[in-house]
């Protein structure tokens, strides 16, 4: 997937919701039909970062149509109390339809103190901030229906491991789910520095069923930091191997800070560049004939239909530098050229 292969995005489509920041779109086609979004919200009275560790709640919303405009639905899965380890956020949805059944991957978080307040005073260095990030964890909630209910394990898949790379949180899961139920999960990591948390990582793990036991596959991060530095990436499976967008967090990889990266391997540990290296942009055509670059353009998720990817969806946000500005967030949808 390349830049050149995007269409202009349709200015009303998407999802928004008034009075909250919204983020982390991922689309399925449901039995009925419909298209559901199913998104990340926290409202308006926390600031957009670092708002979401303490009150992001994962939601669903629908079109008829892949462009939307996405409708509300509900919250797929709400705050259920502070003594489950998801009880407090879930955030980073990742669903896939997998036969039957729809695989709902997220980040939870809990923490027993008080909501903040004031609200719109909180920060990184608050008690509640603290807590919830550190108790961030990668989870599966299964359903047979894209419309619920949704059963949430009271572990997560992807606990911490002291001493290594991810000893400090597991986050951003990216499934790729293959026909025979089998599962190669991207995800992000950080690991303790004494009392404090290191820097971004990425872990890759396995499982031979995607209810089943996921393990780690290597000791060290798949991608070096130092030399790799990215967040948010979203695979998929190819006849070669496997291919992968992300976040280029400097932009020494793809020549633009907050683009997107394109990248192949053929094992899912050991990645390489595309000949092409940059996977998206965060300026974009819109359909009105207007050209606009974002603050944010992440978290992209691509829609697959009989196949071939369709349409990319990312978190976008209005600002011009990242989110520190943004006063506004939505889910976009570039449709892609086929």
């Amino acid at each position: 997937m390349h830049t050149s292969t995007m269409l202009p995005a349709p200015r009303g489509g998407g999802f928004r919701m008034e009075g909250y920041w919204v983020w982390c779109g991922s689309v399925v086609q449901g039995e009925d039909g419909k298209f559901h979004m199913f998104a990340s919200r926290w409202p308006k009275t926390l600031p957009m970062h670092p708002g979401w560790m303490a009150a992001s709640e994962i939601v669903r919303a629908d079109s008829d149509t892949p462009e939307g405009p996405y409708r509300f639905c509900e919250v797929a899965l709400p705050a259920r109390g502070a003594e489950y380890w998801d009880g407090r956020c879930t955030h980073n949805p990742h669903i896939v339809k997998h036969n039957n059944k729809y695989l709902l991957y997220y980040t939870g978080s809990t923490h027993p103190l008080s909501d903040p307040e004031p609200p719109g005073n909180f920060g990184l260095t608050d008690p509640q901030c603290i807590v919830a990030r550190a108790n961030k964890r990668v989870g599966l909630a299964i359903a047979d229906s894209v419309l619920g209910p949704w059963r949430r394990a009271d572990e997560p898949i992807l606990p911490t491991r002291p001493g290594r790379f991810d000893s400090f949180l597991t986050s951003n899961p990216s499934p790729c789910v293959r026909e025979d139920g089998s599962v190669l999960l991207i995800y992000k990591a950080r690991h303790y520095e004494g009392n404090l948390h290191g820097g971004m990582t990425i872990g890759v793990a396995y499982a031979d069923h995607y209810e089943g036991l996921y393990r780690v596959l290597s000791d060290e991060p798949v991608f070096p930091p130092e030399s790799f530095h990215i967040e948010d990436p979203f695979i998929w499976q190819t006849n070669e191997g496997y291919n992968l967008i992300a976040k280029d967090m400097e932009g020494h990889l793809c020549g633009e800070k907050y683009g997107g990266i394109y990248a192949k391997s053929p094992d899912g540990l050991k990645w390489s560049l595309h000949g092409q290296p940059q996977g998206y942009s965060r300026t974009v055509r819109w359909d009105d004939g207007t050209v606009q670059t974002l603050g944010n353009l992440e978290r992209p998720f691509l829609l697959f239909q009989n196949g071939k990817p369709t349409h990319l969806f990312a978190a976008v946000s209005n600002g011009s530098d990242g989110f520190k500005d943004a006063s506004d967030t939505w889910n976009m949808v570039i449709p892609l050229k086929q």
